[in-house]
């Protein structure tokens, strides 16, 4: 920015005057010896720190968005001047019709008669002229009063005192009230007079006798710390910001009435003596813009940046208006420069101003809009593209906001990022959406956009710069050399052109916008900072260009890294070019070898019609130079670039055994617009990954003028890798390659020793004069994925014909041990049952030649099951896992030995896989290899092979059991609700005891059979339930029992439901114990396993009010027979009001002597009453006893007599249900959907078989 004035440049703030803190330099008193010297004047100290206070609240500078209230403090003396407003006196008569000393109406101003604006009143208003103005002053403190002084004297002097600093204070005041400004004084008293009682009549006379305002312009200030000051000073700008905000404020108000008087006024013609060169006063439109300036100015004072913002758009605006016409800007003129920086300068102001307020995206669109338009009113003045000046405009610009955007990063301007951000927690959604800004918006709309239209970071725009730099050079060369042409030479412009040192502008440039890419642009997986490397290129060139050539090496050997890794041969090849011309003007013989060996790589400089022009050049350089050291190979490593030969290493055989030949092709071709005839090439050493000695090819060629073939195929022979040591081979060749020739060398390889083979490197050896050159060259090591073109193998020389090779470990060969003859059979007889030891048979038969050592490992894999525990056993190993390194002694030669493996299986079926490792190495003594030096502790190699199976067994249940349980209410009388035993405890509840009987049925679903040997119920009885009888304890069920057979267990449980939860069943009080073995199909029977089911669980229903009959099964004529019946209330809660009917009917089968209609006493919860009745049959067979009617009063609806009609039935009750315990049996609890209790009620009727 220093192109342009800093006056139009900076931020402006209201400028506040400060008086009166000047500090005396005072000579320190001398002192006698031994004294310390006296403490400094607590008045001076106080005016340095109130200096430094004041000066530091705001330095001047471009970029300052805060918007604090604080001045641009200015120190001047107590009688500083101000700039007279007019030319002539205020007593003149003429004075009203005057004008300002810088007005374009004023003959002797800089303006006159048409300029616009200078720099000198920004310059008058932000140093010659404040809008508050601060005067320090002492206030008169008289000495201690002495005894004998006279009081009266003391008074008269203060007050004498107190008129001389009025007077001075009013002399001041009268030049500040003519501009407007405000005057305010601080008085420095000490702080004994601070508790004076007369310094406030004192501080009243002074303020009256002076004239100053009531309000703010009288302080007070005694020597305080540096901390208080800082809070003074603070205080002393907010009481001043006011009075200076309406001091510009009123300045705006003026200007704006000039400009409606301007603006008002008609426009005139032009003169056409205007072209003549004849001034011609300011025209309405510079009135305009002067005016908008100023208001701009004040408003920018005030802090108001909307309102200098829109003022400064309207200045820029008719700026752009006048420079659309020659006839009011006439190009190349003194008033159109200074328009033009002007116009440069706004543009500048409205930038920033955009950028305070976030608004990214309209900032740049006004930065771009203002080149673009005056590229074009360029182009209309004659100073185009093909212009250096042009250019130079051009760069300025790019360089200013560059400069404005870097002093804006360094404070508070945040620059949005292109990139895609993470999704953000929720968390940070809420704090974002507390804190959405304007920045936040243009940021997501920046996403996706053209890059020219979106913000970038400084370096970017100084990079442009740079680029613009360039062209002007570029131009200005051009126009130098046709210099002696025409009149532009003589040209102001061309003159101060010839002193600019471009180069030294570009480099700045260019290294200033290279720090800022690497400090935004950090390298990482997104941002690999290629641009960064770019611009460092050019920096190269750029010190090439300057003759710098040392540097310029430098910066080549850092980018070339990056290049060379990442293969951008498109920029190597520039790159390596001008690196070559460095070295050339170094005089590195060295550096030059090795960048023409990596450009005949890359084919730099090399063209079809030309191949032979980087070889041509090479060998110059060997014929005329001598190397740097003779003794000793100039090692060209071009690991990480591209090879001057694309070599290619192809095995025909994946793997071999040991000890056999294994062909293998090594292809080296040119490029197609390369040739390497003419190089001296004398030797090729193809290197093996294995400690041997590489094969020497010597270049032999009868014909040296002879034709080369586009293939070449030469033999090189056997090559054996053996534990002794061997004398390198040689053959011969012909080492030349033509464009796009290929030379094959075939061969073969084997090995004493298992090992992997493969070439490491191929060194083609240069030696002419007393140069000696190695290039190595690494064999591409390419994947199928990758390559183009699938590695080839050479199976005909003439004609020359290619087989593919598709396969991915083309470039080594495995050698290994062959493989052993190991027979592994596995039977079984599937499937397993669970909770057997299912055996299996591992046969392993020798079918080798040789003794073999054999060891087996057998792993059971994980299943998916839970549940499922299984177990593998073999010898006096178990495990459930794996089983390691179970030995099978040593197997001659067609011996065979069996193991066996356990299989147990437990939890649900399923499918076990069961992996089977053979292992088996030879006893045979091997040749050892010779311990490499490089690797001394490498382990000795061990003829071993691996047998591999994999084994699927099906486990399946030999026995399933299903259950059938019926719920018996107990006969038995129940214990009364008095009875305190029933509290106790220790003793169960048994009026809510049941019988349960439990039918449990045993199925063989074992496809082959089982023998049973044994079923036990091993009861395992608690609190709740107890096994009452079981009828295994009586039968014997052992036997054989083929799939599908099943058997029955019939069990009686007395059960007893949980008082706590009811809801929760009982766990059985027992399980069954099913002993057996596996049936063979030969008969044979497997080892005792034992199978385990557990009883159900038990929930019994629940009942409420319930009747119980109890009627004898058979009886005989004419013999009386009890009828019993027993009403039990078993609801926890209700009691009940049941009432028995006897229902005879004249069909029925006997005499019944009891009640036939009564009411049962109330029941409580958990009491039961009987009714009994003597039936004396009269008939003989199997007949009916009389029905029994029993119902529940409880919720009978009472209906008053009469009301309804007369045939209407008055319900009595709710009808109980009866069971007939000879035939009771009820299901588990069942529920429906909405969880209520399902009850099952079956018939009613009793029957008794009647005897004669």
């Amino acid at each position: 920015m220093n192109s342009y004035p800093p006056e139009l440049l900076v931020q402006l703030a209201p400028v506040m005057f400060v008086a009166g803190l000047e500090v005396q330099a005072q000579q320190p008193p001398s002192t006698p010896s031994g004294q310390q010297p006296g403490r400094p004047d607590a008045f001076q100290v106080l005016s340095v720190r109130l200096r430094d206070a004041l000066v530091s609240q705001r330095k001047v500078s471009i970029w300052q968005p805060e918007k604090s209230k604080t001045f641009q403090v200015v120190l001047v003396d107590k009688d500083a001047p101000f700039p007279p407003r007019k030319l002539l006196r205020p007593e003149d008569p003429q004075y009203n019709s005057s004008h300002s000393p810088l007005s374009p109406l004023t003959p002797t101003s800089p303006l006159y008669p048409d300029g616009i604006i200078a720099p000198i009143w920004v310059r008058k208003h932000t140093t010659l002229v404040p809008s508050v103005f601060v005067m320090f002053m002492r206030i008169y403190e008289s000495p201690p009063v002495q005894p004998g002084q006279d009081e009266r004297e003391r008074e008269a002097e203060e007050k004498r005192r107190d008129t001389e600093l009025s007077a001075e204070i009013a002399h001041r005041k009268k030049s500040t009230n003519e501009r407007g400004i405000k005057l305010t004084v601080v008085l420095m008293a000490s702080r004994r007079m601070l508790d004076d009682p007369t310094l406030d009549g004192r501080l009243t006379c002074i303020r009256r006798q002076s004239g100053l305002d009531p309000r703010a312009a009288l302080f007070v200030l005694s020597p305080v710390s540096q901390a208080e000051i800082g809070d003074f000073v603070r205080s002393l700008q907010d009481a001043l910001w006011e009075p200076a905000l309406e001091y510009y404020t009123n300045h705006s108000k003026r200007v704006r009435r000039k400009r409606n008087r301007h603006s008002q006024a008609t426009s005139f013609p032009i003169s056409p003596m205007a072209s003549a060169g004849v001034a011609r006063p300011l025209r309405p439109e510079g009135w305009t813009v002067r005016y908008e300036y100023k208001m701009a100015c004040f408003a920018e004072f005030r802090a108001e940046d909307q309102v200098a913002l829109k003022h400064y758009q309207d200045a820029y605006s008719t700026l752009i208006i006048m420079f659309g016409s020659t006839a009011i800007l006439p190009p190349r003129t003194k008033r159109w420069a200074e328009a033009k920086v002007l116009a440069d300068c706004i543009n500048v102001k409205i930038v920033k101003l955009y950028l305070y307020n976030n608004e990214h995206s309209l900032a740049l669109s006004h930065q771009n809009s203002h080149m673009r338009r005056f590229a074009d009113f360029s182009r209309g003045w004659g100073i185009g593209e093909e212009t250096f000046e042009f250019w130079s405009w051009l760069a300025r610009q790019h360089r200013v906001f560059a400069e404005l955007l870097e002093q804006g990063t360094r404070s508070t301007l945040k620059i949005p990022s292109a990139y895609p951000t993470p999704a953000p927690s929720p968390a940070v959604l809420a704090a974002q959406s507390l804190e959405a800004s304007q920045m936040g918006l243009e940021a997501m709309r920046v996403l996706g956009l053209n890059p020219n239209q979106a913000l970038q970071h400084p370096g970017f725009y100084y990079y442009m710069a740079a680029r613009c730099t360039e062209r002007r050079r570029e131009r200005f060369l051009t126009a130098l050399e046709s210099e002696g042409g025409g009149n532009a030479a003589n040209t102001p412009g061309f003159v101060n052109e010839k002193k600019v040192d471009h180069l030294a502008i570009v480099l700045e440039l260019y290294t200033r916008s290279y720090e800022l890419f690497k400090k935004w642009s950090p390298q990482n997986a997104q941002n690999p900072g290629r641009l960064t490397l770019w611009i460092a290129y050019r920096i190269a060139q750029t010190y090439y260009d300057s003759g710098k050539f040392d540097m310029a090496v430098r910066f080549f050997e850092r980018i070339a890294k990056t290049y060379r890794r990442e293969s951008w041969e498109s920029l190597l090849h520039p790159l390596l070019s001008q690196w070559y011309a460095c070295a050339q003007q170094l005089g590195d013989v060295d550096l030059s070898v090795r960048l023409l060996v990596e450009m005949l790589g890359y084919g730099s400089k090399a063209s079809d019609d030309d191949p032979d022009a980087l070889q041509d050049d090479l060998l110059a350089v060997l014929e005329s130079t001598v190397p740097s050291v003779t003794d000793e190979p100039l090692v060209v490593d071009l690991s990480e670039s591209k090879s001057i030969l694309d070599a290619s290493v192809v095995f025909w055989d994946p793997e071999v055994n040991v000890g056999v030949q294994a062909p293998f092709q090594i292809l080296l071709s040119s490029q197609a617009n390369i040739s390497l005839s003419a190089l001296p090439f004398t030797s090729l050493a193809i290197h093996f990954s294995e400690d041997v000695p590489p094969i020497t090819i010597r270049h032999n060629q009868d014909d040296p003028d002879a034709e080369i073939p586009t293939v070449q195929r030469f033999d090189v022979g056997q090559v054996a890798i053996v534990p002794v040591t061997t004398e390198p081979s040689e053959v011969e060749a012909v080492l030349r390659w033509g464009p796009g020739s290929t030379i094959v060398f075939t061969g073969t390889v084997s090995s004493a020793t298992p090992t992997q083979v493969s070439v490491s490197k191929v060194v083609l050896t240069i030696k002419h004069n007393t140069w000696w050159i190695e290039v190595p060259i690494i064999p591409a090591a390419s994947t199928l994925e990758h390559a183009l073109v699938a590695p080839r193998w050479l199976c005909s020389l003439d004609p020359p014909r290619f087989v593919p090779v598709r396969r991915e470990d083309h470039s080594a060969v495995r050698v290994r041990y062959r493989s052993h003859k190991i027979q592994v059979a596995i039977s079984h007889d599937g499937p397993a049952y669970i909770g057997e030891e299912f055996p299996i048979d591992i046969n392993i038969t020798n079918e080798d030649d040789r003794d073999l050592d054999v060891v087996l490992d057998v792993l059971l894999q994980p299943t998916e099951i839970d549940e499922a525990v299984n177990y593998i056993a073999m010898d006096d190993q178990r495990s459930t896992s794996l089983l390691k390194a179970i030995s099978c002694g040593l197997l001659a030669p067609g011996v065979s030995v069996l193991k066996k493996l356990h299989l147990t299986n437990a939890g649900v079926p399923g499918e076990r896989i069961v992996d089977i490792s053979v292992q088996s190495h030879s006893t045979t003594q091997q040749p050892v290899s010779p311990v490499s030096p490089v690797s001394p502790s490498a382990p000795p190699l061990v003829d071993r092979s691996e047998t591999l199976r994999t084994l699927a067994v099906a486990a399946v249940q030999p026995l399933e059991v299903e259950y059938a349980v019926e719920y018996r209410r107990p006969t038995r009388p129940q214990p009364g609700i008095s009875d305190l035993t029933t509290f106790d405890g220790g003793n169960r509840d048994e009026a809510a005891a049941v019988e349960a009987v439990v039918t449990s049925t045993i199925v063989v679903v074992a496809p082959v059979g089982l023998v049973i040997e044994g079923v036990v119920l091993h009861r395992k009885d608690h609190d709740l339930a107890s096994v009452i009888d079981c009828s295994t304890d009586k039968d014997d069920l052992g036997g054989e029992w083929l799939g599908g057979d099943e058997f029955c267990d019939r069990c009686r449980i007395d059960l007893v439901p949980d008082e706590e939860h009811p809801d929760v069943p009982v766990v059985g009080p027992g399980e069954y114990e099913i002993t057996w073995r596996r049936l063979h199909h030969d008969g044979n029977t497997g080892s005792l396993s034992t199978t385990r089911f557990p009883l159900p669980p038990l929930l019994p229903p629940s009942d409420g009010l319930i009747a119980l009959l109890d009627a004898p099964t058979t009886a005989h004529l004419h013999a009386p027979i009890p009828l019993r019946l027993t009403i039990r209330n078993r609801h926890p809660t209700r009691t009940a009001a049941a009432t028995v009917q006897l229902e005879p009917d004249t069909g029925d089968a006997f005499v019944v002597a009891g009640l036939r209609h009564g009411r049962v006493p109330i029941l409580l919860p958990g009491q039961e009453d009987h009714v009994t009745w003597n039936l004396i049959p009269v008939e003989c067979g199997l007949v009916r006893v009389p029905r029994v009617k029993v119902l529940d009063r409880r919720n009978a609806v009472q209906i008053a007599p009469g009301v309804g009609g007369a045939g209407e039935e008055q319900p009595e009750g709710e009808e109980v249900e009866i069971v007939d315990v000879r035939w009771d049996g009820r299901p588990e609890r069942v529920e429906d959907e909405e969880g209520n209790e399902v009850r099952v009620v079956k018939g009613r009727d009793a029957f008794v078989l009647v005897l004669p």
